[in-house]
């Protein structure tokens, strides 16, 4: 099948391209394909984020999206930054040492200094909500979404020139053979193609080695983000309320912890309150659970206080692509174009990414639609893209905040925010600080301290499996295995002995299983339980896993996450 633009992902910044691309080609009264593919059973099932929204690119995609219903209900009311201490004490910053990244309530008329810009107030929102509004926006703009059908590979021609991507087949069995519901792949050729995956797409990755796109760059950074929606008691609920912290359980060196990242807490609509974890994949532990972290987390008299009496009812995790401005790799190359968290646009400053993954996906669409336009027949490499994106204020906002990661991983949580609070002062003037290790790299399990993690109470605290059943994830037990391993004997002859097999415990739903047979431990790969998080491809110390997408449609079916 042939089109104009084929977009890979119905995320934030593929539908944004996608609306774009047909808002133009409509006012030229032009005749226009436009395809978006997504390998989750509907747009927005895959689809995971705090989250806070600056609405900034939206308001340019669509200046009327109040009256259109864009699902935007809760405005940020009240705004609160902690430091918890330990497990039983908390800090409340006051508003003069919380960066300006972190004020949600402002209402700032500037741009790309890292405070909110266009004026526009920040809402708690729900990402797939969003997703699948934008998707209803697309589709009524005459944008063609063909959800359940994942992307396997990108079609590269002879000159090294990207012609499309190749949808996998349907209907095969664990051992390679085609079931009665066989389908092959499609070919999906387009004059240009954006890759919008999400964090740690696996064609991105591919695609980042192939035209070495980050040539000269840091390596990429990530996290793994945790969030859960519970149902909380009226008396306890309060629309607009924000909640962020750091510090305790992440930097609790005394038991076997010195890591970063940071916790939020967010009051919605409908009687709902999001919670959850960001926990940085560089840490070095190889005992470190984050999703025990999480579990432990809540726990905390701040939280415990918003959460008790409720009821958890959705849970999810997904990686997040956050090394910034120093790791962004080229996002150009020879008929496509690498978009939003595919490529790393997430500004961790302010922990938000969908408006910057919007605006990314706005100026590809009127670079390519204007390359068309103006006679273009495809497969040129779209340096346009890069001015434009580097003229925009997504781009300030990436390079003001370029060192805040790498400050806190170098100086430490009270040190690196001392660092980010005078450096945004400055406006970025401070020295940069860089982060050249990779995230995989970890210490020894003889080199560590194991941790002993307290068992859940079911009230606050729970398990991997009741968790994972909250994610509604499904794949056929009867397809080949979406994990690879590069050498099977790798995690038993050298993970184990050298770091107590880490994939047991960074997984978030325990994929991954050490279990004795025969009297000699054996890998076990639970596939069925993957819900697409990407982590194992992170931080695997081997760099042995890769993640590949598993039939269309499988995985999580997140609602309201």
């Amino acid at each position: 099948m042939d089109f104009d633009v084929v977009i890979v992902g119905a995320g934030p910044s593929g539908l944004s391209a996608a609306c774009r691309l047909m808002q133009q080609a409509n006012e030229a009264e032009r005749e226009f394909s436009v395809c978006v593919v997504e390998k989750g059973s509907e747009v927005g099932a895959h689809i995971l984020s705090g989250a806070v929204f600056e609405p900034r690119a939206l308001s340019e995609l669509f200046p009327d999206w109040a009256e259109r219903g864009a699902p935007l209900n809760t405005p940020v009311l009240r705004d609160e930054l902690y430091l918890l201490k330990d497990a039983d004490k908390a800090q409340k910053l006051p508003n003069a040492l919380v960066p300006k990244s972190m004020h949600n309530t402002a209402r700032a008329d500037s741009t790309g200094d890292g405070s909110t810009g266009a004026g526009d107030r920040n809402y708690v929102i729900s990402a797939g909500n969003l997703c699948r509004w934008l998707g209803e926006q697309a589709e009524a703009l005459g944008v063609e979404i063909f959800p359940g059908f994942a992307a396997q590979e990108a079609i590269v021609d002879d000159a090294g020139v990207v012609r499309g991507i190749i949808t996998g087949d349907m209907g095969v069995a664990a051992d390679g053979s085609e079931t009665a519901n066989y389908m092959p792949g499609m070919e999906l050729r387009a004059r240009y193609t954006l890759f919008c995956e999400g964090a740690r797409g696996h064609i991105g990755k591919q695609l980042i080695a192939r035209f070495e796109l980050d040539a000269g760059r840091d390596p990429q950074h990530y996290a793994i983000g945790f969030k859960e929606l519970w149902d909380v008691p009226a008396e306890q609920h309060e629309p607009g309320l924000v909640l962020h912290g750091s510090g305790w359980p992440l930097n609790d060196r005394n038991h076997g912890r010195d890591s970063h990242g940071g916790w939020f807490l967010y009051h919605g609509d409908n009687q709902q309150v999001m919670v959850g974890l960001i926990v940085d994949l560089a840490y070095r532990n190889p005992y470190l659970s984050p999703f025990e972290e999480f579990q432990r987390m809540k726990h905390h008299p701040l939280l415990k206080r918003q959460l008790e009496g409720g009821k958890r009812v959705a849970y999810g995790a997904r990686a997040i692509t956050k090394g910034g401005a120093n790791c962004l790799p080229r996002m150009t190359m020879p008929g496509g174009l690498l978009l939003g968290c595919d490529a790393g646009t997430l500004n961790f400053a302010k922990i938000k990414g969908i408006h910057t993954a919007m605006k990314s996906g706005l100026i590809a669409a009127e670079t390519v639609f204007a390359a068309i336009a103006a006679g273009d027949a495809g497969g040129k490499e779209l340096t346009d893209f890069t001015q434009a994106w580097e003229a925009s204020w997504a781009w300030q906002e990436l390079q003001a905040s370029r060192s805040f990661g790498p400050a806190i991983h170098k100086f430490g949580t009270v040190g690196g925010g001392a660092f980010n609070l005078i450096d945004q002062w400055l406006g970025g003037k401070l020295p940069v600080q860089r982060d050249t290790t990779p995230d995989h790299q970890l210490n020894t399990a003889a080199e560590s301290s194991p941790i002993d993690y307290p068992k859940p109470d079911g009230k606050l605290s729970f398990d991997k499996p009741s968790s994972v059943f909250l994610s509604n994830t499904n794949h056929d037990e009867n397809q080949p295995c979406h994990l690879k391993l590069s050498d099977p004997d790798t995690p038993i002859e050298k993970n184990l002995p050298a770091y107590a097999e880490p994939a047991q415990r960074y997984c978030p739903v325990g994929v991954y299983e050490v279990v004795e047979e025969a009297g000699k431990p054996q890998f076990r790969i639970n596939f069925q339980n993957c819900i697409h998080c990407k982590t194992c491809d992170i931080k695997d110390p081997s760099q042995n896993i890769t993640w590949v997408a598993p039939e269309g449609g499988g995985g999580p079916n997140y609602p309201n996450m």
